[in-house]
């Protein structure tokens, strides 16, 4: 293959002979001075005439720009210098449309040596054949929908060039060649410009990543104070996330039905929801204890979440709305907020767990926030896995991103977040309802940008595999509970409601996964403490 991803065509002689000429001509051009191949020249003829138009129809003065572009680009690389001169020159004619994007605009790409024009170093030439394959499955899924017509195609084309781009972009940041990084931007926002749909598919999954990476190159220290992910806009956030796409919903109505279980038998009940989000996930379960046969137990609430920025108490509203429902459906109904920023801040003796409860705990996407190294090697969510376990409780549900973003090299998380996300991006097109796509859309925004832009502490979406997760609550003592066949029904029902059929729930070894075709997003496991660890005298109940 080619540095785009493209394969040889086979053919006869007149292939071949076609094939040498052509070869011929290429290397006339390298020869003198151009790096453009004779396949492109009628591309470069078309932007050619845009770029007349465009000067032709731009307002006065835009000609001496125009010079002064000419002295400061490289007009050897054809296809790049059209492509800057419409770049810059295309927000300035009348009625043109520009794409806009939440960094701020960057200054015209400098002169830079594009590796994939120039010969590759040896180190990228080391991942490139596996690099070509995977940009390959990106772009197909993305563009597997579109008509085949030339449009489609060339739009196509960029599209995997642009994939390699980001991928030599972030080659280039993990080495620290930021002047080559901020050069390969500024290309890429030019081909978002002019070559590739930055509304949908695989344009709007890299403006995304190509908007990270500029933050994580100017405004390092920004970047990482904003998106960490806690506070009341995260929360408005995660709101339309869970009503744009059905992956929370899955998490609540899995863990929900798991829950329901475990306390089957059991008068009181003590659940500890180490992220409250205006308590969207337990009216489905008053609800379902209502129902229970014998009548609904004692049900005891702790919710976590952050402090309200105007100084109202949120999560004691949430608790009476919540006590609200209860008392209509005559359960009995206790509730307990405790507002922490981060969830290492909560203490066990917090929680006032009554050791006659059958305790639950409910991690929605939360553990892998304390995977973040600790002052003495190990990780914050040790820790926490200890208290938790000594609370015994009855079961532990467990809801995380199936992917593996936690990689100290940053060009490994790079490259798993951009087919993740990729793969994530493709299932939202399926969503109706626009204004929560568009505002879910933000929500993963924000994930992209604290993977991309923050390191240490700052860097709290650390999200690991599914494999890891059985592996590191093995070793603190929990055994895995196997999701029963209810909890694969709830979430196969729950699909329903969406029309898309790319949906699919999977069961893998008493977990349950929800992904987008092949490709597993989301997986949800319940795990409950071994009894023989569990010590005599327990100082976290009360």
């Amino acid at each position: 293959m080619g540095p785009y991803g493209f394969g040889a065509v086979p053919g006869g002689s007149t292939s071949l002979a076609a094939s040498k000429q052509q070869s011929e001509i290429d290397g006339q051009l390298a020869g003198a001075g151009y790096r453009v191949r004779l396949s492109e020249l009628p591309r470069v003829a078309q932007r050619l005439e845009r770029l007349e138009n465009v000067i032709g129809n731009a307002p006065s003065g835009v000609s001496q720009l125009a010079s002064d572009a000419v002295v400061h680009s490289n007009p050897s690389d054809l296809a790049s210098w059209v492509d800057s001169l419409l770049y810059e020159l295309s927000p300035l004619a009348p009625g043109s449309e520009s794409c806009s994007t939440t960094s701020q605009p960057l200054p015209p790409p400098p002169l830079y040596s594009d590796p994939y024009y120039s010969g590759c170093s040896s180190s990228l030439n080391q991942t490139a054949i596996d690099r070509e394959t995977w940009t390959d499955q990106i772009v197909t899924q993305q563009q597997s929908q579109l008509p085949l017509t030339a449009v489609a195609d060339v739009e196509e084309d960029s599209g995997i060039r642009l994939v390699h781009m980001l991928m030599t972009c972030a080659e280039a940041v993990q080495r620290g060649q930021l002047a080559l990084a901020g050069s390969l931007i500024g290309e890429m926002k030019a081909l978002l410009l002019t070559r590739v749909n930055a509304d949908c598919g695989i344009g709007k999954v890299a403006g995304y990543f190509i908007d990270a990476l500029s933050r994580r190159l100017y405004e390092p220290h920004q970047g990482g104070a904003y998106f960490t992910g806690v506070g009341f806009e995260h929360e408005i956030l995660y709101h339309h996330f869970y009503e744009g796409c059905p992956y929370l919903k899955f998490a609540h109505f899995t863990a929900n039905q798991a829950i329901l279980e475990a306390f089957e038998g059991y008068d009181c009940v003590h659940v500890i929801d180490f992220s409250l989000m205006h308590g969207l996930q337990w009216p489905p379960l008053i609800q379902a204890l209502a129902l229970r046969p014998g009548g609904p137990p004692l049900l005891r609430l702790t919710g976590v979440g952050p402090p309200s920025p105007d100084g109202r108490d949120s999560l004691r509203e949430v608790g009476l709305k919540l006590a609200d429902l209860a008392r209509s459906v005559n359960v009995r109904f206790d509730f307990r907020g405790i507002a922490a920023i981060r969830l290492e801040d909560v203490k066990p003796w917090m929680l006032q767990v009554n050791p006659k409860d059958a305790v639950a705990v409910n991690s929605i996407m939360q553990l892998h926030r304390l995977l973040y190294p600790s002052a003495d090697g190990g990780s914050c969510l040790d820790s926490i896995l200890k208290w938790i376990h000594n609370l015994n409780p009855k079961i532990v549900t467990v809801i995380e991103q199936d992917a593996n973003h936690n990689s100290p090299k940053f060009l490994d998380r790079f490259t798993e977040a951009l087919y993740y996300y990729s793969t994530m991006f493709d299932s939202l097109e399926a969503c109706q309802l626009q204004p929560e796509k568009a505002l879910a859309e933000m929500y993963i925004q924000r994930e992209i940008c604290n993977i991309m832009c923050c390191e240490g502490s700052a860097r709290v979406e650390r999200h690991e595999p599914l494999s890891k997760w059985r592996a590191r609550l093995g070793r603190a003592g929990f055994k895995p509970l196997h999701l029963g066949s209810n909890a694969f029904k709830q979430a196969s029902m729950l699909l329903t409601l969406f029309s898309a059929e790319g949906y699919c729930v999977e069961e893998t070894e008493g977990c349950l996964t929800l992904g987008w075709h092949s490709r597993p997003l989301i997986a949800a496991s319940a795990w409950q403490a071994e009894p023989h660890t569990i010590t005599a005298s327990n100082p976290n109940v009360v």
